[in-house]
């Protein structure tokens, strides 16, 4: 028999890396987290329209980016998905961990997501971790469809719990809720939210002037379907030219896209809302989008103030440095102002014509300040509990996170078209009239065709209808 060739060194060598490799991969913790797009995802406006990639509202964005930069230690595999669309044998394979960023998820708009959500947590043998989970009411506590929502709520809680040591949540509101529903103080833990600790312990906001004047850049922020905001919207679009307002909502995405807000919204156009092409805000193109969180931190950087009903556009600014104050309407965005000690106003004791002027002077963000460090060891320490390392451990850094966010070109905020150049505007117009006298060249051939087909043999009727398919699919 001929003998066999000696074995190379080098394949043994390579055999034994690719095993360490593979071995040291798998000790590496893989994190699944519920996120509706990953922080490097880069997606235009149609495409974030069409996939939903901000969960219709980008302060979605802001929070799920925040766990995953927390999370993104150099010995940790992270994705994002949302939970519901896995497989729970999937989950169980591939990952090692679910956490799980939330908002006001104890809402009766968000029942089914919540059954959805349990279901898939009931059947997963790995640990979960929720984060800044709260109930939703108005400012005098009363919840909406509390027989519908009760039972959702304490089945979740049930599954998490059955995972987890706790469930971290928003603020004592929401405590209090959960206490009702039957759960102790010992697994119900107030933490916030995760996107005020973007940069752990390190948060410190100051004033960029000592007071606002008529010519002031200043952020501003709008729920909509909160009345009050259309006077305010209007009243500040003329006496500060320099404010902008920054979108959130996919309605008012499809308006900038479209030109037309979706859905009802006759009411809201009533009391002044920015919903129509007629609103100032609007008409002079002084709204802006932002599709990541990234670019909207920046862009807020330039600003000397933010305020509005938007608990996460007023957070953006303050990580992006630019002092904020909340118009809170309702309890979910009380409890977070409450508990991190965001300078706020409870809308319905607001004089009769406020000033953003006057807010910014009246505004203090000393306890804001002075109570970050202790409420960022709160979250670090709920983390540690959940057997989850951050960052901001000793000998962490954010680096790797930071410089590949810093690599990624996203897209620049969308405009309305009152914000395009003329040169721009001609160009769509001959665009369409290109395409209109195209349409009708085709169709004037099809009808040509078809007279000619009338009174044509089978055999040449056979070739015009290929030709004629042809044309079609031009």
């Amino acid at each position: 028999m001929p003998s066999s060739p000696p074995l190379d060194p080098r394949r043994d060598e390579h055999i034994d890396i690719v095993r360490v490799r593979h071995i040291r991969l798998r000790k590496m913790p893989r994190i699944l987290v519920r996120s509706h797009k990953n922080p490097f995802t880069v997606a235009d406006a149609e495409t974030t329209r069409a996939s939903n990639l901000i969960g219709s509202n980008t302060g979605n964005l802001v929070f799920s980016q925040v766990v995953f930069r927390l999370l993104s230690k150099p010995d940790t595999r992270l994705k994002t998905s949302g939970v519901a669309k896995y497989k729970p044998s999937r989950i169980n394979a591939g990952f090692d961990h679910v956490v799980i960023p939330l908002a006001n998820a104890f809402r009766p708009g968000y029942t089914d997501t919540l059954y959805s959500l349990t279901a898939v947590i009931e059947q997963l043998k790995v640990p979960v971790t929720v984060v800044g989970v709260g109930a939703q009411a108005d400012l005098e506590g009363e919840q909406r469809a509390a027989d519908q929502v009760d039972p959702a709520t304490k089945r979740f809680v049930s599954a998490v719990l059955e995972r987890s040591p706790s469930i971290g949540v928003r603020g004592e509101f929401t405590r209090n809720y959960l206490r009702g529903l039957g759960f102790g103080d010992e697994h119900v833990k107030v933490i916030g939210c995760p996107s005020m600790f973007m940069y752990g312990p390190d948060l410190r906001i100051e004033r960029k002037v000592d007071a606002l004047t008529a010519e002031s850049p200043i952020a501003f922020n709008v729920s909509p379907y909160v009345h009050a905001m259309g006077p305010i919207s209007l009243d500040h679009a003329a006496r500060y030219p320099n404010l902008i307002y920054m979108g959130q909502n996919m309605q008012t995405l499809t308006m900038m896209l479209d030109g037309i807000y979706p859905g009802k919204h006759a009411r809201m156009s009533k009391v002044g809302a920015p919903v129509t092409l007629n609103h100032p805000l609007i008409r002079e193109n002084r709204v802006r989008f932002f599709l990541d969180p990234q670019t909207w931190f920046s862009h807020l950087a330039q600003y000397d103030f933010s305020f509005g009903t938007r608990i996460h556009g007023n957070i953006a600014s303050l990580l992006a440095g630019t002092p904020a104050v909340l118009l809170a309407h309702d309890s979910r965005t009380l409890e977070l102002a409450d508990y991190h000690q965001i300078p706020h106003r409870v809308i319905d004791s607001l004089p009769d014509t406020p000033d953003a002027a006057t807010l910014y002077a009246e505004a203090d963000w000393s306890k804001l300040n002075d109570g970050h460090a202790a409420r960022w060891g709160e979250f670090s320490d709920f983390l540690h509990q959940h057997d989850l390392t951050h960052v901001y451990d000793e000998g962490q850094d954010a680096s790797r996170f930071d410089d590949k966010l810093a690599a990624t070109e996203f897209p620049p905020p969308v405009e309305t078209l009152m914000g395009l150049p003329p040169e721009d505007l001609y160009a769509m117009k001959r665009t369409i009239d290109e395409q209109r006298e195209e349409l009708q060249k085709a169709a004037d051939e099809r009808k040509a065709l078809s007279r000619r087909m009338s009174s044509t043999p089978p055999t040449l009727q056979r070739r015009l209808k290929r030709k004629l398919r042809r044309i079609l699919k031009r």
